[in-house]
């Protein structure tokens, strides 16, 4: 064992490994044990261990986090009362609160077949047991933890060319009196010629310690599409460390869009595996922190195949002392010509005391190929801010209305027109330092 922090899980899992399996659905338990064993030997990710590593996963797992092994449902909200609502934007609602999966009134209406249940309860246990564990690598220490200790977790099943009437919006919230850890997983099938549209919503109520720990796996059938759009909210002391993991096969088209608007302490991990020819994939991610806030972006998109295309864009905005950081790779494998793709990071760093760290690489090892990357880090432009003040425009609004320019292109990205327009005004709420927060949400109790 190599890190303190994995051992008090391990030991958790050992003394509690009955109940642990009890509760859970038989493909969950076909993997635990290999989980555990890879635990013993991993070692997380600790700051300064490369020269882009800002990230120390040792201190962040270190606080003795509960685990809410007995699967009690531990929430005080209801759907009834909690409110995540984008407007003019007709979702089918489902939620996570804490570890407990609850549909809403508007559940179930998504059309053309597509379900959206949990692991513990759905009517499709073949989809679970032949998609569980096959795209998420356990080599990644996160979600081999995640592995081991998951209970349940949420199955969004869109069967071969259904194509859902509305966006499926999946919110989860942290709503308990002690600190907490999440387990949470996340599994999407789409099939051949099936299409799709998914919202994922991170909400903390109250100000107690979180961790959110996060697995998502995405399957994309053959000439099938998904926008997969996640956008976290969460307080202060929350942390939340996801692994996203997906596989795309032929003609499948992806849209991957993290946006973090408030946080405490954030890493993402994205890994996309191009299976098949003539995919096109599209990553983008935004973050605007401030504070001590901490976002670090991991990208990983592997061509396994030619005649694809990829386009890959993250942006960030540092402000006090806030870190971010962000380390980007393109694999294009031998024997795949025709790729084209781009991977571009861009930041501004606000405040003489906010660090960015960047890495953004291409590995290529074929011929026949269009594929380049870039990285800036930068202040605002001064000449722009003088200029707008000899128009009228005060400094602090100038340097809001350039930053929203700045992320304009990832917004410009989101292909529903209505959460483009609702993500526009959350920024401009963000820059501005307002709360975020609507005025019928409980949230503000």
């Amino acid at each position: 064992m190599n890190d303190n922090s994995l051992k008090q899980y391990i030991d958790l899992h050992d003394e509690q490994q009955a109940a642990i399996e009890r509760l859970a659905p038989a493909p969950l338990n076909a993997l635990r044990k290999q989980a555990r064993q890879v635990l013993d030997e991993a070692v997380l990710p600790r700051k300064g261990s490369d020269d882009y590593e800002a990230t120390d996963l040792n201190a962040v797992l270190a606080p003795d986090y509960g685990v809410n092994v007995n699967h009690v449902d531990l929430s005080r909200e209801s759907t009834t009362k909690f409110r995540c609502e984008v407007p003019n934007l007709s979702t089918c609602l489902y939620y996570v609160f804490n570890d407990t999966f609850r549909p809403s009134s508007t559940a179930g209406k998504s059309g053309d077949n597509a379900s959206v249940e949990s692991f513990q309860t759905t009517k499709h246990p073949e989809v679970l047991a032949k998609h569980y564990g096959t795209v998420a690598s356990l080599s990644n220490p996160c979600t081999a933890l995640n592995t081991m200790l998951a209970q349940d977790g949420v199955l969004i099943y869109v069967p071969k060319g259904s194509h859902t009437t509305r966006p499926i919006q999946l919110i989860n919230v942290f709503d308990a009196n002690a600190r907490l850890m999440a387990v949470r997983r996340l599994l999407i099938v789409l099939e051949d010629d099936a299409q799709a549209k998914v919202l994922v919503c991170d909400h903390t109520k109250g100000d107690r310690q979180y961790m959110n720990l996060e697995t998502v796996e995405i399957i994309v059938g053959r000439n099938a599409q998904l926008d997969y759009y996640h956008m976290e909210e969460s307080g202060m002391e929350t942390s939340r460390l996801s692994q996203l993991w997906v596989r795309q096969h032929e003609g499948s088209n992806v849209l991957i869009d993290g946006i973090t608007l408030t946080n405490g302490y954030t890493r993402n991990d994205y890994q996309i595996d191009v299976d098949g020819p003539n995919c096109d994939t599209q990553l983008l991610g935004m973050a605007i922190a401030s504070g001590n806030q901490h976002i670090d972006n991991h990208t990983l998109i592997n061509h396994n195949a030619p005649r694809c295309q990829s386009n890959e864009m993250f942006k960030y905005v540092l402000n006090d002392t806030s870190v971010g950081a962000f380390a980007g790779k393109i694999l294009v494998k031998p024997n795949c010509p025709k790729i084209d793709a781009y991977q571009g990071n861009r930041n501004i760093v606000a405040s003489p005391t906010a660090r960015m760290h960047t890495k953004p690489q291409l590995e290529i090892y074929t011929d026949d190929v269009k594929c380049s990357h870039g990285s800036t880090v930068g202040q605002l432009d001064q000449e722009a801010l003088f200029y707008m003040q000899t128009r009228g425009i005060s400094l602090p609004v100038a340097q809001k209305l350039l930053m929203q320019a700045f992320m304009s292109d990832v917004i410009d990205g989101v292909r529903l027109d209505t959460l483009r327009d609702r993500l526009r005004h959350l920024v401009e709420m963000r820059l501005s330092g307002d709360a975020m927060i609507c005025e019928t949400c409980e949230l503000k109790k």
